[in-house]
């Protein structure tokens, strides 16, 4: 895990976004963190919501196709910019927020800003063969070697993916044991200063 310095900025953060890879532990961290008391919010409950909106069934196909409709007609930060008022609400009740798949350059340049700078970024990474494998193992939406690989690619080329992995200011390896992962964690908010109202210890 990255450890680096983070100075003043730690203590003054009050948003994190987890952002990695499919399959590399993004809602697991998540779910830890919520376990323990600490607000969340998924950003792909934005495009559920839509799917769900015009009577779709929810499959990955529809997924990525309301992705790309909603990035191609609103922008690259619309994921965002749908989000920031829930966000910002959540920040006021709670004094602080944990977001589970911000995806774009975009949308963590606006939430940056829109923050005013009160944004970190924690990576989750693992080996790729890893990652596919926990896709296809997984009950919701499971997915198969070749849907994984595709999806790589998409989340990459389409998605802006890779530039906000490549910006955290920390990053965990997630190849472990659930208890490990919740450990790094448990460093990485101590590191930030990241506590909401009524946390529990991880």
């Amino acid at each position: 895990m990255n450890e680096g310095s983070f100075g003043d900025m730690a203590r003054k953060t009050r948003a994190l976004a987890i952002v990695g890879m499919p399959g590399s532990g993004k809602t697991t961290c998540a779910q830890i963190l919520r376990d323990a008391g600490y607000p969340t919010f998924r950003f792909g409950s934005i495009v559920i919501d839509e799917i769900e909106r015009r009577g779709w069934p929810v499959t990955p196909a529809h997924e990525r196709q309301i992705r790309e409709e909603l990035r191609h007609t609103e922008g690259m930060a619309v994921m965002a910019q749908r989000a920031l008022p829930i966000l910002q609400g959540i920040v006021k009740e709670r004094g602080c927020v944990v977001m589970d798949g911000l995806y774009s350059f975009s949308e963590y340049r606006y939430l940056r800003e829109a923050l005013d700078g009160e944004l970190a970024l924690l990576a989750i990474a693992a080996p790729r063969k890893l990652r596919h494998q926990r896709l296809s193992n997984r009950t919701d939406r499971p997915l198969s070697r070749r849907e994984a690989e595709q999806r790589d690619w998409q989340e990459v080329e389409a998605l802006e993916k890779s530039a906000p992995i490549a910006l955290a200011e920390h990053t965990i390896v997630n190849d472990g044991s659930v208890a490990e992962l919740s450990q790094r964690l448990k460093r990485v908010l101590e590191c930030l200063g990241l506590e909401p109202k009524n946390a529990r210890d991880l």
